[in-house]
């Protein structure tokens, strides 16, 4: 399952497997061997790539269905811009 969500994420973005390798300090390899599930990352990198992407570890592991997006220090009017254009996409 971390593998389908690293790469689902990572093309959402629009970065390729050297891009998000800069990023996280790992070699394209590094990356390519994650999302073609030939090894794992450590704990410590699993939390520095659901850091970077905005989810939470269960998700990179398939433990979480749900996405959250993260609206701390957004004003009430902000959150409501933010659900409306949810509602808006969904629709």
């Amino acid at each position: 399952m971390f593998d389908e969500r690293l790469k689902e994420l990572r093309i959402a973005q629009n970065l390729n497997q050297v891009a998000l390798g800069k990023i996280l300090g790992v070699s394209k390899q590094c990356i390519s061997n994650w999302e073609n599930n030939n090894i794992q990352p450590s704990i410590d990198m699993l939390m520095k790539i659901a850091e970077y992407f905005g989810v939470t570890t269960d998700y990179l592991l398939g433990l979480e269905e749900n996405l959250y997006v993260n609206v701390d220090g957004l004003t009430a009017v902000q959150r409501d811009h933010i659900q409306q254009i949810i509602n808006d996409i969904k629709s």
